[in-house]
């Protein structure tokens, strides 16, 4: 799942100060799981646009945003966009992307892309994979170092961290203690023995 967050509503009023005439489009996709691109903030979005004094054309919640196939398959799904002169997309920048390259039309994002990460038990868990291009998560107990770690450690803490908190964010937990923990549980501390360098785990 993308984890995206709500960019500031001044930073979007900003972004479409020279625009009118303006289509939401959301994503019933990662965005909508963490209720920064779905209907109802959608909706939301809208109503605040226009007592701004903005009009917009309408709106859409496409299944993901960032699967979009064509400019014909968002009129079909609302006419509207027919009347819109920018288009607002409320998800991550895959969806943006995608939506750019199907719409001739000034294409804004109201979101900022995070990182990749997923959801637990109702828990939106970010920074769970750097998209390295070579997955070596296995060997860390399933907990990608490159993702989780401030300094992209590869080879065990960087020894800053107290009781178990990161030195750069003492507000997470390092997640070095939490590989040795989940490795133990598993009974493959052997995993540890092995040296990493950055060339054998991609970008």
């Amino acid at each position: 799942m993308i984890i995206s967050s709500a960019k500031p509503f001044e930073e979007i009023l900003e972004l479409l100060k020279d625009e009118d005439d303006i289509f939401i489009i959301g994503c019933n996709a990662c965005a909508a799981k963490i209720h920064v691109g779905g209907e109802p903030e959608v909706i939301i979005m809208q109503q605040r646009l226009e007592e701004q004094g903005k009009r917009v054309a309408g709106y859409l919640v496409p299944s993901a945003a960032c699967s979009v196939v064509s400019f014909d398959s968002l009129i079909e799904k609302n006419p509207a966009i027919n009347e819109a002169k920018a288009i607002l997309v409320m998800a991550c920048g895959s969806g943006v992307s995608t939506i750019s390259r199907v719409a001739d039309l000034p294409v804004y994002p109201s979101n900022n892309t995070d990182s990749l990460g997923g959801r637990s038990q109702g828990e939106v868990l970010p920074e769970l994979c750097a998209m390295c291009g070579n997955c070596t998560v296995y060997y860390f107990g399933g907990i990608c170092p490159k993702g989780q770690c401030p300094k992209q450690l590869l080879n065990g803490p960087c020894g800053g961290s107290m009781e178990g908190k990161c030195e750069v964010d003492p507000q997470k937990d390092c997640v070095w203690r939490l590989i040795y923990q989940r490795l133990e549980r598993i009974g493959r501390l052997d995993m540890l023995e092995r040296i990493w360098t950055m060339e054998e785990t991609g970008k």
